[in-house]
């Protein structure tokens, strides 16, 4: 729920800003907005790692690894999605990997993996209702303010 807050204030303040500077940008604010809850989203995988290495399929080997590794896509992709050069391509792989995590976040709230305290005391299945959309709004965020 805090990256949706985080997306949606940075948002409205960005819009807010823009609106007295240089004139009311959307999609600069949809890509600043972005990159904020990316940014936001990657923290994650630095401090609550050892929970993250707990929503990975159990059979998956460098569980570690590949938390540290997604923390630092997010990084990069916030950034790349202001590279004009390669925004666009990062827009796309940004997508892909929204669709490549949802099985993950599917998993770990079938196992009630909370994964700030690292333990089992997560919210189940009734997450998926916030999980799922929220993750669709991430792939129509970034096709309309990144690759559009």
């Amino acid at each position: 729920m805090k990256p949706l807050f985080v997306l949606i204030i940075v948002f409205l303040v960005s819009l807010a800003v823009s609106s007295f500077t240089s004139g009311v940008d959307p999609n600069l604010s949809g890509k600043i907005a972005l990159s904020v809850m990316l940014l936001f989203t990657s923290l994650g995988h630095f401090r609550f790692t050892q929970g993250m290495m707990m929503m990975m399929p159990q059979r998956l080997p460098a569980k570690k690894e590949f938390v540290v590794a997604t923390g630092i896509i997010e990084i990069l992709a916030a950034i790349g999605i202001h590279v004009p050069a390669i925004s666009r391509l990062t827009g796309i792989l940004l997508i892909i990997f929204f669709i490549l995590i949802l099985p993950s976040n599917i998993s770990a709230a079938m196992r009630h993996v909370n994964y700030e305290k690292a333990d089992y005391s997560g919210q189940g299945v009734q997450y998926l209702w916030f999980r799922v959309p929220f993750q669709v709004l991430l792939i129509g965020w970034t096709y309309l303010f990144v690759i559009r």
